[in-house]
């Protein structure tokens, strides 16, 4: 595993706050060997635009107070169908269902390692 326990502990912060609001298939990947810009993704989804942004902000907000990271940049606000949060070491996309079909990011990604994000079994 690539990714350093600092970032690890931020990633399983932000994949809480995701399925407090009720985000489903919730999945980290260890991108940092295949990618080099980054540590590692948290990708989730949800079914709509208001709960797309409900999560980013829940994300946001536990990041911050637990950990006091905020993101780089938050790229898609008012979009229905993929927020992304970029902390420079971890990226977080968060998308609609049909979108995370569509794009792949978990097929593009199947050769990296999966990460234990420390959830209960999630539904999705």
């Amino acid at each position: 595993m690539t990714v350093p326990e600092n970032v690890l502990a931020e990633l399983c912060t932000a994949a809480a706050a995701a399925a407090d609001k009720l985000a489903t298939n919730i999945a980290g990947l260890d991108v940092g060997d295949r990618l080099g810009i980054t540590d590692a993704f948290l990708i989730c989804s949800a079914p709509s635009e208001r709960q797309i942004n409900a999560i980013c902000d829940e994300i946001e907000h536990q990041v911050k107070t637990q950990h006091g990271s905020a993101p780089l940049r938050r790229e898609g606000r008012g979009s229905d169908t993929w927020v992304l949060l970029d902390y420079g070491h971890m990226v977080i996309h968060v998308q609609n269902e049909e979108e995370r079909a569509v794009y792949g990011l978990d097929r593009l990604y199947a050769d990296v390692p999966a990460l234990d994000l420390e959830l209960p079994d999630q539904d999705g």
